[in-house]
């Protein structure tokens, strides 16, 4: 029975949107075509006629996974508008984000192995990690304009580098220790609004 075009693009929204979970909970390697599209509900042999190859569904679910970081920075500030950057500091470098790997930022689970892949892969990232430097240039207060792009960088490598090494450790100890160390370093330095910060306990 064929499908009717709006249900092949919902089932392709539908890959794209659990590829790019399981991507990050996994690895691009970490599973293949026949398990990614049963987690999806569909069968392998619909895959190919909705998408080139598995590295054009890696790209296209990149591109959604970074979206949805993005979204959910958006969500974090927009609900704290006193401090917008020590609540994104803090949603970022949480023992929950830890956790949820398949839920959680993109650039921190799957960056170093995009450095490993093709170009469309490298692009993909390239656009995300600006659009959420562009967040954090919103945020960072300075008197120093033309360095407002040095900070953001300085603090997305900060968040995302602390998040990947909190992860990568079993001492659950040393795991917290990074994540705090990282927050106090962030929210010390007091790029959001110049106002003194106590240290994260």
């Amino acid at each position: 029975m064929r499908v009717s075009r709006a249900q092949a693009e919902e089932n392709r929204r539908t890959v794209i949107d659990v590829a790019s979970r399981l991507f990050r909970e996994k690895g691009f390697d970490g599973i293949g075509l026949n398990d990614l599209m049963k987690g999806a509900g569909l069968t392998q042999g619909g895959f190919y006629k909705q998408f080139e190859s598995k590295d054009d569904l890696i790209v296209q679910a990149s591109d959604k996974a970074l979206e949805n970081g993005v979204a959910n920075w958006t969500g974090v500030v927009a609900k704290a508008p006193r401090k917008p950057l020590r609540a994104l500091v803090r949603f970022y470098l949480s023992d929950q984000h830890i956790q949820e790997k398949a839920e959680g930022c993109a650039l921190a689970a799957l960056a170093p192995e995009a450095a490993r892949r093709g170009p469309a892969l490298r692009h993909a990232f390239e656009a995300g990690i600006n659009k959420h430097l562009d967040i954090l240039d919103e945020l960072i207060s300075t008197t120093a304009g033309e360095k407002v792009r040095d900070l953001s960088i300085a603090a997305l490598s900060t968040m995302v580098g602390a998040l990947v090494l909190s992860r990568a450790v079993d001492d659950e100890q040393l795991s917290k220790r990074l994540l705090r160390a990282a927050t106090n370093s962030l929210l010390l330095k007091q790029l959001d609004d110049g106002a003194p910060h106590s240290p994260a306990q």
